[in-house]
């Protein structure tokens, strides 16, 4: 939701008319970049609610308070504010999971103790479950996009407003086939990706009661609608899914160098480019659009995965980071979810994720869904042995552990305590720091 207009690259020539064909190589080009898997990354949002009790709601002014002090302090992540006031860090690329899991903690650290000393703190939880949609930030971007997104809806403000996920970002991989190459990795994260929101699902309330759905933001996504939020099909290469996508997307908005931003219906970034109306689309529109579009993974030069809801604790994100790091960049651990996953594809029926049955079900039922739980054992097992090879500590282990034992084993998720408090039981455990 923060992203800039540079997501597909630097704009070098941003008051340049683009061809069509121009299009389609910056897009290949620029949005996969192949090579040996060695950085990743991790996108957290969090909520931001009263400490003493989350209930209560947070005004502008102490929000804008907060996040000023924020910039005083320096951080090694970026940090950013969502349309709603969800706060979002940044990872840079890292070169290993503990280097990533390290600087993002003692942001992490930083940011809570700013915001203890204003009586706030952060809530990981995928949807707020006590308020309703309000803009914090009021921006040409953000009104231009609220006006695109409520021809379909509430789910748009919804988004923008009241949801929070962790966003796992990883290399595209080898050119070449094999568990590591591009190929492989980009049909794995839109498959193993519904056995990821079924296992972290985290967001069954709005209002304060339960909406029928484990991850209820995966089903705003869903609701937003394919243009928006859906992904490229994949009986294709990627590049030419990818850049198919792109092209036949329907522009967000137009921007303007001062007043409101066009809001246009139904026009298409090739339908921009043919049209040249009301002007001709730059290099920098098309960063733009790429920005505007949220498939469940979505290739900025490398992978980002952003189907799962933020976690409870203060270190819940780390669990979900550390699975999907060993799944994708340990050998042995890819090739073994590859096997796992490969009968669930069937599920999908052929259609783009998050609008297939696969996805549904996963997004409805976390791991409740018997052929989703017996593919996160496997996975999970993969991914608690490749996880010392990826040269993680014992309290990351630990926590895998504690995950795989609490939810995995017992066809839960994080979403079912949520529920079970609703319902007068709380079986929540305290939370320990899995930094060490």
């Amino acid at each position: 939701m923060s992203d800039t207009a540079s997501d597909c690259g630097d704009c070098t020539e941003p008051r340049t008319a683009v061809t069509e064909p121009e299009v389609e190589a910056l897009v290949r080009g620029i949005c996969f970049k192949t090579g040996p898997p060695r950085t990743l990354g991790v996108e957290v949002e969090w909520l931001v609610h009263e400490l003493r009790l989350p209930q209560l709601p947070v005004t502008p002014e102490r929000l804008e308070a907060a996040y000023s002090a924020l910039r005083t302090v320096p951080l090694r992540s970026a940090l950013t504010v969502e349309p709603g006031g969800q706060l979002e860090l940044s990872s840079s690329p890292a070169a290993s999971l503990m280097e990533c899991i390290g600087s993002v903690s003692e942001d992490l650290d930083t940011v809570r103790a700013v915001l203890r000393r204003d009586g706030l703190g952060l809530v990981g939880i995928g949807h707020d479950p006590w308020h309703p949609p309000r803009r914090f930030l009021h921006e040409p971007r953000y009104d231009a996009m609220e006006r695109c997104l409520d021809r379909t809806g509430p789910a748009g403000r919804r988004m923008m407003c009241t949801s929070a996920s962790v966003q796992v970002c990883l290399d595209a991989g080898h050119e070449e086939p094999g568990p590591l190459g591009l190929g492989r990795r980009w049909w794995l994260a839109h498959q193993l990706g519904a056995v990821l929101v079924a296992a972290f699902a985290n967001s069954p309330l709005v209002g304060r009661g339960p909406t029928g759905w484990r991850s209820t933001r995966q089903l705003i996504w869903m609701e937003i609608g394919a243009g928006r939020a859906g992904g490229p099909r994949l009986d294709a290469a990627p590049r030419d899914a990818w850049t198919d996508l792109v092209l036949d997307a329907p522009v967000m908005c137009i921007r303007r160098d001062s007043g409101p931003w066009d809001v246009p219906e139904r026009l298409t970034f090739r339908e921009w480019i043919r049209s040249g109306s009301p002007r001709p689309p730059t290099r920098e529109d098309l960063d733009y659009h790429v920005s505007t579009l949220f498939p469940p993974v979505r290739p900025r030069g490398h992978l980002e995965l952003r189907m799962i809801d933020a976690q409870p604790g203060d270190d819940g994100w780390i669990v979900p980071l550390a699975v999907t790091t060993a799944l994708f960049d340990d050998p042995e651990a890819a090739e073994t979810a590859y096997r796992a996953v490969k009968p669930l594809a069937e599920r999908a029926q052929g259609l783009p994720a998050p609008h297939n049955p696969l996805w549904i079900d996963a997004a409805r039922h976390g791991l409740s869904d018997p052929e989703l739980q017996e593919a996160s054992l496997v996975c999970f097992a993969a991914a608690l042995e490749a996880l010392p090879r990826l040269g993680a500590t014992a309290g990351v282990m630990d926590a895998v552990r504690a995950f795989f034992d609490r939810y995995v084993v017992r066809g839960r998720c994080p979403a079912d305590d949520l529920l079970d408090r609703v319902r007068g039981t709380d079986s929540r455990p305290h939370g320990k720091d899995i930094r060490t």
